[in-house]
């Protein structure tokens, strides 16, 4: 059955249609992604679209050897770079990526109310607790992950706090009494946490007109809890039907263990799209686009995830449960360690099936190689299950696939009455219907 809550889309704007050897194409525009044009002319057609947001994730550290074949994870700082786009867009949302682990949450207050200032109310909060960068924050290796979401949790807390703190009514502009502001509407937070102490109030006042809207993408049972109990929206790896609507489920249970709605969270998979005009030219593109990519790295990955060393394994002999190491309890990502243990428990592939799924490539996102006409329909049959109540969308291969996607998939899905045909309003909350 269709879901009948609103339907939410948006667009990574990490230049995922440039990964693996998409850059080399001569339409890239591979020389302007460190330019805010590059991104300001995505966010552009993102809002002729309708889409509710723009989103930019973030690291904090460089692979450097991933650069030598890619963008790898070189990038602008994402708050700064959806100022920028603020200044040149008028509807469309701005969901910015701060990490807990690693930045006090007087500065990640401080820059969200900002951003909201400067684009009118648009301001997004994607949490993330990231997975690697500590070297760069003095820390000689990562808190366990139950120490990094009670630290996202306190910081939540402590954010939503000092957002309160300078209310936009203390403002007063009373240029006859010469009374700028009330100060006795603002307060202190005195916050004292396990982890943090924070005297406030903040600097910078309340945008009044629309709160932040906060999105997380924690997919463990510990990041599940947590986004049930702050998110309005989580960006999800679910690499089939069945895995989104098990994680649909299961949030709006929690949801509603939290004292939310079940519907208080929006479930948006990433869905990476490679789009041409027939399916063979996406088969093509989704083939060159990965020519070059390096198998003793997912080899490697695989390894690290589950413990499973398949360096000497045959191309075409089965992998299955029984093969599996037990989990280890310092996986890096326990989010992709589960979803890749699931698919060899329940598919037992070949090495050379495995080698190709999303699960290894893509991390772990929803995938369509196709036309629009195939895309849309995929989707649909996804929103008619109640898996999802939209998606995040991360278009790859070519410039002309994201561009399809813009241009032709979302006006499909908005003739189909899956998607809207207008906003609502300005601010980012009105486009998720909060």
């Amino acid at each position: 059955m269709r879901t009948k809550t609103r339907f939410h889309i948006g667009l990574s704007l990490s230049p995922t249609w440039l990964g693996g050897d998409a850059w080399r194409r001569s339409d890239s525009a591979i020389e302007d992604m460190f330019e805010s044009g590059f991104s300001i002319d995505v966010a552009k057609r993102a809002e002729a679209a309708k889409l509710d947001f723009v989103f930019r994730p973030d690291n904090l550290y460089l692979d450097r050897a991933a650069l030598e074949k890619g963008p790898g994870f070189a990038s602008l700082d994402p708050t700064i770079l959806l100022a920028s786009i603020a200044r040149e867009t008028s509807h469309i949302g701005l969901l910015t990526t701060a990490s807990t682990t690693f930045y006090p949450p007087f500065l990640i207050a401080r820059q969200l109310q900002s951003l909201n200032w400067l684009s009118r109310g648009r301001a997004g909060w994607n949490v993330v607790t990231s997975l690697d960068g500590n070297q760069n924050f003095g820390l000689d290796e990562m808190p366990s992950t139950d120490e990094r979401y009670a630290r996202a949790s306190e910081a939540v807390t402590a954010v939503k706090s000092l957002w309160r703190s300078f209310p936009n009514e203390a403002l007063e502009y009373d240029r006859a009494s010469g009374r700028f502001a009330d100060p006795e509407r603002i307060e202190p937070i005195n916050f004292e946490g396990s982890y943090y102490e924070i005297a406030g109030p903040l600097n910078t006042p309340e945008f009044a007109a629309s709160r932040i809207p906060i999105v997380q993408a924690g997919a463990s049972p510990t990041g599940r809890d947590f986004a049930a109990s702050i998110a309005d929206a989580v960006f999800a790896s679910t690499p089939d039907k069945d895995a989104a609507i098990e994680l649909r489920s299961d949030l709006k249970r929690r949801a509603e263990v939290h004292g939310r709605g079940a519907d208080a969270v929006r479930v948006l998979p990433g869905l990476s799209l490679f789009l041409a005009e027939s399916r063979a030219e996406a088969e093509d593109l989704f083939a060159e686009t990965h020519a070059r990519v390096d198998g003793v790295r997912k080899l490697a990955s695989i390894r690290e995830m589950t413990g499973l060393d398949l360096a000497e394994w045959p191309k075409e002999r089965q992998i299955k449960a029984s093969d599996l190491p037990p989990p280890s309890s310092t996986v890096r990502s326990r989010t992709h360690s589960d979803l890749l243990r699931r698919l060899i428990a329940r598919d037992e592939p070949t090495l050379s099936d495995l080698l190709r799924r999303p699960e290894v490539i893509g991390s772990a996102h929803w995938r369509i190689v196709g036309t629009v006409t195939d895309a849309a329909a995929e989707i649909a049959e996804w929103a008619d299950a109640g898996a999802i109540d939209g998606f995040v969308a991360v278009p790859g291969g070519s410039v002309g696939s994201m561009h399809l996607f813009l241009e032709g998939l979302v006006p499909r899905l908005a003739e189909s009455g899956l998607f809207r045909r207008d906003y609502c309003g300005p601010h980012f909350a009105d486009h998720l219907g909060l």
